[in-house]
């Protein structure tokens, strides 16, 4: 598979992309543990059908967490035993935050407490935001047909 365009290449994706970039630093900011960021990033690529995004989390979770790290147990978190409760916590709102169109509620009250219990409000507040971002990158390269498997891992800072 090719990409459709050369996105990172074309001036005006470019500056779409450093805001996102931005925006994605932002939200990495406020103390959110580097690993439950990598999950959430998996997680949003999974669901959304983003090889490119999988595959670069996944390397770069796998580096961050200082031992190999695979995609398929993230898929199945509700049963795999690797995960805390905070990380389940933050898998729980990635999919709901990334499925709003499935469910006209959006992100339930349920999910939200039980976040709520293990992040304080500025680590909240950066895991929405990195939800939304993540997404973001998500559509642009599923849009784009942006390839899997070319990233190395913090390749994108």
């Amino acid at each position: 598979m090719e990409a459709r365009l050369d996105f990172f290449g074309n001036a005006p994706a470019g500056k779409v992309l450093r805001h996102l970039n931005s925006a994605g630093k932002a939200a990495s900011d406020p103390g959110l543990p580097v690993v439950t960021q990598g999950l959430v990033k998996i997680r949003a690529g999974q669901i959304n059908g983003c090889g490119s995004c999988t595959d670069m989390h996944t390397k770069d979770a796998s580096v961050a967490g200082g031992t190999p790290l695979r995609p398929d147990p993230v898929a199945t978190w509700r049963e795999a035993t690797a995960f805390t409760d905070a990380e389940r916590a933050a898998l729980q709102l990635a999919e709901q935050g990334t499925r709003i169109a499935e469910s006209a509620g959006g992100v339930t009250d349920d999910a939200w407490a039980d976040a709520s219990q293990h992040y304080d409000e500025d680590q909240l507040a950066a895991l929405m935001s990195l939800i939304a971002v993540i997404n973001a990158y998500n559509r642009i390269n599923v849009i784009n047909r942006q390839p899997a498997d070319g990233c190395q891992p913090g390749q994108f800072g």
